[in-house]
């Protein structure tokens, strides 16, 4: 096996996985967003619903 089929074949393997993984992170962040009280908002920096000012 040449190495340019062994790199091709690991980053087919890889890079899907990756991808996978980015998703559900980014779902988790959007469902958190939608699961704060009414009155606060979800921050990304914090991790955690924060209320709203004005």
């Amino acid at each position: 096996m040449t190495i340019k089929t062994l790199a091709a074949a690991v980053a087919l393997t890889i890079l899907p996985a990756m991808a996978f993984a980015y998703e559900c992170n980014s779902s988790k962040q959007k469902q958190a967003s939608m699961s704060c009280a009414e009155g606060s908002v979800y921050d990304a920096q914090s991790g955690a619903c924060v209320p709203t000012t004005g």
